[in-house]
């Protein structure tokens, strides 16, 4: 069976991707730093429906655990058909708040994880039939929310990467982004917002983990001529007035 290899698996998006995956046919290796009960039911649920699945747990903001993350899918997934960098942090940062240890955390999870497990997994992506990587972004890297400049900056340098590498990667690898507009409310937030939130969406309503995860099956599974590209799922917000 193919494998792929999920990070930030244990809830939301990352679990969506791993269930869509899992009914394509991969075998996955699936990854959460704290979410572990959460990843033991994924586990679960992917041996439910024939799947083999390999849980790992760590972190991924310095560089000794992100090379113990990559030796540790290594030692279990030697070929890998489909590497999804879904793992990240957002979080809101005014910038006159902003500390140095705020920018680099934000950089070292969205992008130097991504950047560094990716060229240590390469050898396994490289004997894979149809490889690729997938990074997941944001709708709104060109449109920027204020408060949020790490983070914006962070996704912003990973489509950077995704175009990157799909150019050094070719003909072998492919290299695309999902950016995921409004796919979960913040708890707390007041009906109010929620509406005006809503109402600025094209198509009426925010997405949804599903949306995300068959754009992701889509670009692992039916895109073999796809690379250097990133699929907004956000409803057509990016493009609105």
């Amino acid at each position: 069976m193919p494998i792929a290899v999920i990070t930030g698996a244990g809830k939301r998006v990352g679990r969506a991707i791993a269930l869509e995956l899992g009914a394509a046919g991969f075998d996955l290796v699936v990854h959460a730093h704290s979410s572990t009960d959460e990843l033991s039911t994924l586990i679960n649920e992917l041996k439910g429906m024939g799947r083999t699945a390999w849980p790992l747990t760590s972190g991924l903001a310095h560089a000794e655990e992100q090379d113990r993350f990559a030796d540790a899918v290594i030692a279990r997934a030697p070929i890998i058909e489909a590497l999804i960098h879904n793992a990240g942090i957002y979080e809101r940062q005014p910038f006159a708040e902003t500390t140095r240890a705020n920018l680099e955390r934000m950089m070292q999870i969205n992008l130097e994880a991504p950047f560094f497990i990716s060229q240590r997994l390469l050898p396994a992506l490289q004997l894979g039939r149809d490889p690729c990587i997938i990074h997941l972004t944001d709708s709104a890297t060109e449109r920027p929310y204020a408060a949020h400049a790490p983070y914006f900056i962070s996704k912003a340098a990973l489509e950077n990467l995704t175009r990157s590498l799909a150019a050094e990667l070719a003909p072998l690898i492919r290299v695309n982004a999902v950016a995921p507009g409004t796919v979960l409310f913040p708890p707390g937030l007041d009906a109010a917002t929620r509406e005006s939130i809503t109402a600025a969406i094209p198509l009426q309503r925010i997405g949804n983990e599903k949306d995300v995860a068959l754009a992701v099956r889509y670009l692992v599974v039916d895109a073999p001529f796809v690379t250097g590209q990133t699929i907004a799922v956000d409803g057509g917000r990016s493009f609105a007035p």
